[in-house]
């Protein structure tokens, strides 16, 4: 029980990471139509610049210097270049942002090298946040920080087991919800939100008032890249801070597709059910061959089916959320709580 709570915990933290990242590439969609395929680099981009940074600034100047040095680097990549293709339609604009995330990967790898780096939390971050004890006598607790020594020793006849949660997952997921309410209200409570919005909706007539439309859609753009920056940080020392870390890009855009293109609460949401899509089933050590011993229904190594069916729902956990998207795909092409046509 410990452990799928355990689990359950990690996949809502993970889906929250996810949360972080998908935000930032859903405020660029749902403004501007640009599905940015640089998004992960920039992801992997905050968490390198935060490494720089921690030696010479300190991890929490980082974390505020870190993603506002990616969202500046997405403005000038916006203004300079994808502004330029904008022209051409949305097909070009896919390519550049393409070619822009190999480009991202090459630099990292050849200033800091291609291995990861040892980009670890502060020491503010390095314990527990809590201990869930689960004893064979006694009904599950929760006991913040570390549990003591004598509370995790078992008897002769009880069992006890202890699981701790790190404080850098914890501080994760606040950081996650932190940023959802922050974006809601800059978009719903804020004179910002309302000339990005009509930015948006209506180009022309907030042009005609005196805003800057193109200047509004490069730093929604800037935006996005930062959330994703501070997405790195967080991730970063929670993880691991290496080249590879860009490869989370395609479960962006499964997150985007099952949630609703455009939609910010369809992120939340498929954020959250992609992180536990990826946790829970790991607790279930089960095949069809389990299974069918269960029901009496042998399948024995010279069955068709055998290679299959040994196959258990662990190892499937991580094709579940690209089984979902074609299933959302093929159900309901919108998402979950999407309604953007294009």
């Amino acid at each position: 029980m410990d452990q799928l709570l355990i689990n359950l915990l990690n996949g809502i933290s993970s889906g929250l990471l996810l949360f972080m990242l998908s935000s930032g590439l859903t405020l660029i969609f749902s403004m501007m139509g640009v599905l940015n395929f640089a998004h992960a680099s920039f992801y992997m981009l905050g968490a390198y610049f935060a490494y720089t940074l921690t030696g010479v600034v300190g991890f929490w100047a980082a974390l505020l210097l870190a993603p506002l040095l990616v969202g500046a680097s997405g403005a000038v990549f916006e203004r300079a270049i994808l502004r330029k293709v904008h022209k051409y339609g949305h097909v070009a604009e896919l390519l550049v942002t393409f070619g822009l995330s190999y480009v991202l990967y090459e630099l990292v790898q050849l200033i800091w090298g291609r291995t990861s780096v040892p980009f670890t939390p502060p020491p503010a971050l390095q314990g527990t946040a809590f201990t869930i004890v689960q004893s064979s006598a006694e009904s599950m607790r929760i006991v913040a920080g570390v549990a003591p020594e004598a509370m995790c020793k078992g008897a002769a006849d009880v069992i006890v087991q202890c699981s701790r949660f790190p404080l850098n997952r914890a501080f994760l997921a606040v950081v996650a919800l932190f940023m959802l309410l922050g974006l809601w209200l800059l978009l719903t409570r804020t004179r910002i939100g309302l000339v990005i919005q009509a930015a948006l909706t209506h180009p022309e007539m907030a042009e005609s008032l005196g805003h800057n439309v193109p200047r509004v859609f490069m730093l929604v753009f800037g935006a996005g890249c930062a959330m994703a920056g501070l997405a790195g940080v967080t991730g970063g020392i929670t993880f691991v801070t290496e080249p590879n870390m860009s490869n989370i890009g395609p479960i962006i855009f499964a997150v985007i597709v099952i949630g609703g293109m455009g939609s910010l609460p369809g992120a939340f949401v498929g954020s959250l059910l992609i992180g536990l899509l990826q946790t829970l089933p790991l607790t279930v050590d089960k095949s069809l061959i389990d299974i069918g011993q269960g029901v009496g229904w042998t399948i024995g190594p010279d069955s068709p089916i055998y290679p299959i069916a040994k196959i258990t729902l662990a190892q499937t956990a991580p094709i579940l959320p690209y089984l979902l998207l074609v299933l959302i795909l093929i159900l309901r092409p919108r998402g979950l709580l999407g309604s953007r046509e294009d």
